[in-house]
């Protein structure tokens, strides 16, 4: 149990605590690469761990943490090179059935609604090289922004230069010195707090780190589930939509709708033309359901369990919430800080069932 502390200690903490926020808050976009090596070396100190465990120290802790790291580069610039070229082959293709799309839901909507005694019908003359012009349109005008955000001052090119030279180099650093940096941190604590920091930092590391490689090894799994179900259906976008449905899984619920709906869409304008709308309802239908069903009665209770006690709900209230505070470095701690609060929560209920205010007596 924590130690009883006096009304200004807990005052001096509370300070404390509300100096670091804001100070976070101020600082966020200069954080921002740096907590996302922090959050990457995290994830990937265990893996330089075992690496070098198992060749025995014959090489230097170096060359496991370049090797780690190295991996970790490719299978995302793999990741990238995979999806990108996809999208910019098929999206003009989707673009150009758009016509077709739209005959074929005049067709299909003109006697349904004639049931009911209605007369609908669409002007086609009018509406298709409105569409096409609105698509064409919002494209160029996505690519003047881009060119022109590049072109004054080149802010985004820097940003983006900025992150791709320091998240590797602060990544390194970070895996290199890890178990040292924590050991500082802890030298920091009071001796008589020792005892319970270390508990519950360990507690907390247990939840946050089965979430986290758990979930990594879900979204995996389903990366692949997605993109082969997509298709054997048929589906020309099966990879980058599987991939993409795969791993947007880390954001409960919204991360699978999204999947959902781009399935949706892309079944619609591929297969309506030649097949109608049933062929791409029942692509959905079977590949997302039984996605489902994988993923909520095999993939999480075994590979991350409920034990944890990270509900969906919450993980989806943190990301928003710090999302919105703090912007994108607020998402990159939202995890962590829940891990910790849900630790803090527990023992505080453990606590509370032990005190003599839920006995009854003083």
């Amino acid at each position: 149990m924590l130690p009883p502390n006096s009304n200004k200690s807990f005052v001096s903490w509370t300070l404390i605590a509300l100096a670091a926020a804001l100070a976070f808050w101020l600082l966020a976009p200069v954080l921002t690469p740096f907590l996302i090596a922090a959050v990457l070396a995290y994830a990937l100190t265990p893996l330089v761990d075992r690496l070098d465990a198992l060749l025995g120290g014959r090489i230097p802790r170096v060359l496991a943490v370049i090797s780690v790291e190295l991996l970790f580069i490719v299978a995302v610039l793999s990741l990238f090179l995979l999806t990108v070229p996809i999208f910019a082959k098929e999206i003009p293709q989707l673009k150009a059935q758009v016509p077709g799309l739209l005959d074929r839901l005049n067709a299909t909507l003109q006697p349904l609604l004639a049931q009911f005694g209605v007369n609908f019908s669409l002007d086609m003359a009018t509406i298709k090289p409105m569409v096409l012009s609105y698509l064409q349109a919002n494209l160029e005008e996505s690519m003047h922004s881009l060119l022109s955000s590049v072109k004054l001052g080149g802010s985004v090119v820097l940003v983006l230069f900025g992150y791709l030279v320091l998240v590797p180099v602060a990544l390194f650093f970070l895996l290199m010195d890890w178990k040292v940096l924590v050991a500082r941190l802890m030298a920091l604590v009071p001796p008589r707090l020792r005892a319970f920091t270390d508990s519950f930092t360990t507690e907390t590391d247990e939840v946050l780190g089965q979430y986290l490689r758990g979930q990594l090894l879900v979204m995996l799994i389903l990366a692949v589930y997605y993109s082969v179900a997509l298709a054997l259906f048929g589906l020309d976008l099966a990879l980058p939509i599987g991939i993409f449905t795969g791993l947007a899984i880390f954001v409960p619920y919204i991360g699978f709708g999204l999947g959902l709906i781009l399935a949706t869409l892309a079944g619609l304008l591929e297969f309506t033309a030649v097949d109608g709308p049933s062929k791409a309802i029942v692509m959905v239908a079977v590949v997302y359901g039984a996605g489902q069903l994988i993923e909520g009665f095999f993939l999480t209770p075994r590979l991350v369990g409920e034990r944890i006690g990270l509900h969906p709900l919450a993980v989806i209230f943190a990301l928003l919430a710090f999302g919105q505070l703090f912007g994108f470095v607020g998402v990159l701690v939202a995890l962590p800080v829940s891990a910790v609060l849900l630790v803090a929560g527990r023992r505080m209920k453990a606590n509370y069932l032990q005190s003599g205010l839920y006995k009854g007596h003083p």
